[in-house]
């Protein structure tokens, strides 16, 4: 899903191919790494078109308006990275939570730093909160039932939040610092402290 990023100047027309059916998927993902690279302001039909390797039109063809653009590629960003997270594993085993994190990063760097580009991008443009905010329940909700399945008492919405900002803070430090070994640290601090409240009657 991500490519090296080349120097500032020696960039062309990408020429990707793209395969009958999966077009408006290869559009979505050019979105992502034009986002990714230079903010939401970077955003535009000729971008992404760039980025992809195809015409303008196709892009205008397939999305009508920059805020569908948009609308679609915040709702591809986050699904994408749920089916790559390991976030929701279902083994109920405190080793397995959220195992898969750091590779997830190292993998799709761009659809990371997409996120978060989105998510500052949304204080300033309301419009876009409330998309963004449903899309979130989804992390929020997959890592509440993960939690149930290690934890022996219910899981409070509180402590859900919590563990997914521990998560999500890890995503943005491996982003940023490339600290790979210090997100493993951490995880494994996490599933300590997941492993002694599993065995607790209450969960507490």
């Amino acid at each position: 899903m991500t490519d090296p990023v080349e120097p500032a100047g020696e960039r062309g027309p990408r020429k990707r191919v793209m395969n009958y059916g999966t077009g408006r998927v290869a559009l979505l993902d050019a979105a992502v790494r034009v986002v990714a690279r230079g903010g939401l302001r970077k955003l535009t039909y000729r971008a992404v078109a760039q980025e992809a390797g195809v015409t303008h039109g196709l892009v205008v063809h397939h999305f009508g308006s920059r805020d569908a653009l948009i609308e679609e590629a915040v709702t591809h960003a986050i699904r994408s990275s749920l089916r790559s997270s390991a976030l929701e594993i279902g083994t109920g085993s405190p080793a397995d939570f959220a195992a898969g994190l750091p590779d997830m990063v190292e993998s799709g760097p761009e659809l990371q730093a997409f996120q978060y580009e989105l998510l500052l991008e949304a204080r300033r443009r309301p419009e876009l909160m409330s998309h963004l905010r449903s899309l979130y329940e989804e992390y929020f909700e997959a890592t509440r039932r993960e939690l149930g399945r290690i934890l022996p008492g219910p899981v409070s919405r509180g402590a859900s939040r919590l563990a997914f900002a521990a998560l999500e803070g890890l995503v943005l430090h491996q982003l940023v610092f490339g600290e790979r070994e210090a997100t493993e640290e951490a995880l494994a601090e996490l599933t300590r402290l997941l492993g002694a409240l599993a065995e607790e009657p209450d969960g507490h």
